[in-house]
């Protein structure tokens, strides 16, 4: 996988900082780890993500995915167990299946319109580390509008002109053709509004992936008040692309999940189980 870590990108995230000590160290993701470290780490990851989207309230019954790509075996990747709530998954919950359908590893079943988006979402996408799905109110209340997310907050900005709409809704994810569509929508941007349905992100980090979603379910939730209320005012192309790009790239998603993950982690001491 390609380092999120450019030199241009820690520059801007480093320019969100203020006054500091002298021996301060911006946390960044973890890099040089080896097969089984980095693994480990995603899965970690990926676990946590569950108990986050949990307290967020995402969970919809048995709908919502997230997935993170296996580090040894790309065409692979980790998920939740089909039917198990978000707020009691752990490490050792994790199902492994690859993109064909096979169950590698895992004591339950995989939800099949998870392995149905994630497999082609994951193929269509070979930079992308994670991806992110749930029935979120906001979400889905946003998705039935067949609209773009608008340019009308700092947060929002983060999906300028860098996310998809998928306009073809054919009801509950039965076969990977309806994946692969939507990877077609999402393209190369961090997420796509899927219309009648709800939100997709990717990351190049499942914290990223992570984030992408809950900041994208409240940027939503802002439009449709806002909406409500009246005509929002849009922020300019040039100053929208430039929060984008300070906000918007993958070291600073990686780190806005960074306070959810010391939560969580204080809040579950069972979660590397």
């Amino acid at each position: 996988m390609t380092s999120t870590v450019t030199p241009d990108i820690l520059e801007m995230v480093r320019a969100s900082i203020g006054p500091a000590p002298d021996d301060f160290e911006l946390p960044l993701p973890p890099m040089n780890l080896s097969v089984e470290e980095e693994r480990e780490y995603r899965k970690r990851e990926l676990a946590a993500a569950f108990r986050v989207f949990a307290k967020f309230g995402f969970s919809e019954g048995v709908a919502g995915h997230i997935t993170a790509r296996d580090p040894e075996h790309p065409d692979t990747f980790w998920v939740n167990p089909f039917g198990m709530s978000f707020s009691q998954i752990k490490v050792s919950d994790l199902i492994h299946v690859d993109h064909v359908g096979n169950l590698l590893h895992g004591k339950r079943p995989v939800n099949r319109a998870a392995f149905c988006i994630h497999s082609e979402v994951h193929r269509a996408r070979p930079d992308a580390v994670a991806a992110a799905h749930a029935h979120s109110l906001n979400g889905k209340a946003f998705a039935s509008l067949g609209i773009p997310l608008a340019p009308i907050t700092q947060d929002a900005c983060a999906f300028y002109e860098d996310h998809g709409l998928y306009s073809d809704f054919r009801g509950v994810v039965n076969d990977t053709e309806e994946g692969r569509r939507i990877g077609v929508a999402l393209g190369d941007a961090k997420a796509v509004v899927l219309q009648n349905h709800g939100l997709l992100t990717v990351g190049q980090t499942v914290a990223a992936a992570a984030w992408w979603f809950i900041t994208m379910e409240r940027s939503c939730q802002a439009q449709l008040l806002a909406m409500a209320a009246g005509e929002p005012t849009l922020i300019d192309h040039d100053t929208a692309v430039g929060v984008r790009d300070q906000t918007g790239n993958p070291v600073a998603g990686w780190f806005q999940f960074r306070p959810l993950w010391d939560q969580v982690v204080a809040e579950s001491p069972d979660l590397f189980d």
